[in-house]
């Protein structure tokens, strides 16, 4: 794989990861009870879809950092190794609730009702994605292989994911903003994450036919 065939395939995953999370996210915010079977099952395809794209973003990544700067193989491995772990969490988050929502006889709320995921969606998933973003914003910074921005809005969302890693602490009402399953600590973080995706796979699109600015 070449540098220019692994920026389209970075930048190409990274908007399809971004844009099943974008259709995702507001699917949550629909019914103000228990959704019905319908909607959770669509917003968790819609999740799974799009993690399957972040695998893809985040090894495709890998092999950009590669290509372009070999010393730095190691970091582009760490992202690599911290992404794949967010994904495979939220992954198993995903499969929980799918199957409580499945077995269940009457719509249940998966996000009150499934309390082994508290924690996934939420500290756990808050660190691994700080990891992630630490790794890659290093990464891009030493490498030049993407705008500056990229790079740095990489580490304020680290910082961001950060704050939110205490959570655990502060109940689990969806309706709070931080809590340990809040809207503050999922929801509006995977909203986040998913826009950045998009900014971050036009960069890398754009890229592929054109010299990166590195300012």
């Amino acid at each position: 794989m070449n540098e220019t065939i692994a920026r389209r395939l970075t930048g190409l995953a990274g908007i399809t990861a971004a844009a099943a999370l974008i259709v995702e996210v507001p699917l949550y915010f629909v019914y103000s009870g228990p959704p019905p079977d319908a909607n959770v099952l669509t917003r968790l395809l819609l999740g799974i879809v799009g993690l399957a794209s972040l695998v893809v973003f985040m090894t495709a990544f890998r092999e950009l950092v590669k290509r372009v700067s070999p010393a730095h193989e190691w970091v582009g491995s760490m992202a690599f190794a911290t992404g794949l772990v967010y994904a495979t969490v939220t992954l198993v988050s995903s499969g929980l609730e799918a199957g409580a929502v499945i077995a269940a006889d009457r719509p249940i709320d998966p996000t009150i009702d499934v309390s082994g995921t508290y924690i996934l969606y939420g500290s756990i998933s808050r660190l691994m994605l700080a990891l992630f973003l630490t790794a890659f914003g290093y990464a891009v910074s030493r490498t030049r292989l993407l705008p500056r921005w990229t790079g740095r809005s990489a580490y304020v969302l680290a910082g961001i994911n950060v704050a939110f890693v205490p959570s655990l602490f502060f109940g689990n009402t969806p309706a709070d903003f931080y809590a340990a399953n809040g809207w503050g600590t999922t929801a509006l973080m995977g909203a986040v994450l998913s826009y950045w995706l998009l900014a971050l796979g036009i960069s890398l699109c754009r890229s592929a036919g054109s010299p990166v600015p590195t300012h």
